[in-house]
């Protein structure tokens, strides 16, 4: 049987996790035999027996499976419109947001236990823009094959309380090896103020990117390997009873740079129980929107404000980056205190 290969273009990606769900919703399609989507074009490019039919009707086909995740096949590249309007009500909520944070800090709400440069709340509030961006999207898209997986055998609430538990025990406790690595490794101030410079230069990256209107940034973006990826993902494909559970300790090793950032921040940390601690507030700020698509079917990707959402995330995010890039000067005295708080 003679296959064909087709290359589309993909409306609404933004990050390596956008690939990863990508090829494993098309690739799970019969008439579908491979599969490879590029985050730098954003194209997808498959391989299959489509028969007869025509490239306009195979692209409305490869839709269906990727629209409740935020994302659209086409033959014809769209021209995107970045809506610089949006920043007229994003900017303003932002520094109120970073106002209303800073005042909290100082009051002790937020700044719970003191661990270096990135505070537990810090790390609770990072969790929560992660899980209302398109980097979660992937885990998202999970967290929802697997509850219509289990809802078929009858069984919603269980598998919903396992992936959830398994999700967060496993960030405490992945969090606090990585935290008893880095004191293994006895890092030096220097390596310490490389890694601040680093985590920071990542949270920018990904600032950038939430604000959807610097296409270039998308190529900095760190990424986990392409094997490890997809084998976490490959995960919930399993049909066992220890599947929900697995899933949740697969989602600390799938490609989401806000995940990625605390878990660089973590190694610096020395600490088993400072690393598990800022894993875990990152996994409860994620946890209640995690929740929601458990149970629904709520997607910020698919609101008429989702644009105006994404860029004061993005501007959070950069203000948080830039407070680490500037404490980490600090620490090492290349430039003087800046902020008293």
């Amino acid at each position: 049987m003679t296959t064909q290969k087709y290359t589309f273009h993909v409306q609404g990606m933004h990050c390596n996790s956008c690939v990863l769900m990508i090829e494993s919703e098309l690739g799970d399609l019969p008439y579908i035999t491979h599969v490879k989507s590029s985050l730098k074009n954003h194209s997808v490019e498959v391989e299959g027996n489509f028969g007869e039919k025509v490239a306009e009707l195979i692209a409305e086909e490869l839709t269906i499976p990727l629209r409740s995740h935020g994302y659209t096949v086409s033959v014809e590249k769209k021209v995107k419109e970045n809506k610089w309007s949006d920043f007229r009500i994003a900017v303003p909520v932002a520094i109120a947001f970073a106002v209303l944070f800073v005042v909290l800090q100082k009051i002790g709400l937020v700044n719970l236990v003191s661990a270096g440069d990135v505070t537990y709340g810090t790390a609770f509030v990072i969790g929560i823009i992660a899980s209302l961006s398109t980097c979660m999207a992937v885990v998202g898209g999970l967290v929802l094959s697997m509850s219509a997986t289990f809802a078929k055998e009858g069984d919603k609430i269980k598998p919903q309380l396992m992936f959830h538990g398994g999700r967060i025990v496993s960030f405490f406790v992945l969090g606090g090896v990585i935290g008893a690595l880095g004191s293994a490794f006895t890092l030096s101030a220097s390596a310490t103020f490389t890694l601040g410079l680093i985590i920071g230069m990542v949270m920018l990256i990904l600032g950038l990117n939430l604000l959807d209107v610097f296409p270039w940034a998308k190529k900095l973006q760190l990424s986990m390997p392409e094997s490890v990826a997809k084998r976490a993902h490959g995960v919930s494909k399993l049909n066992h009873t220890l599947t929900p559970l697995l899933v949740g300790v697969a989602t600390f090793f799938l490609p989401c740079g806000f995940t990625q950032s605390m878990q660089l921040y973590t190694l610096t940390t020395g600490s088993f129980m400072e690393g598990g601690l800022t894993m875990l507030s990152f996994a409860l700020g994620t946890f209640p929107v995690l929740a929601l698509i458990s149970f629904s079917s709520f997607s910020i990707q698919n609101s008429s404000k989702a644009g105006v959402f994404f860029k004061t995330a993005g501007l959070i995010v950069m203000m948080f980056a830039v407070f680490n890039i500037l404490n980490s000067l600090v620490v090492v005295g290349l430039i003087p205190p800046l902020f008293n708080f």
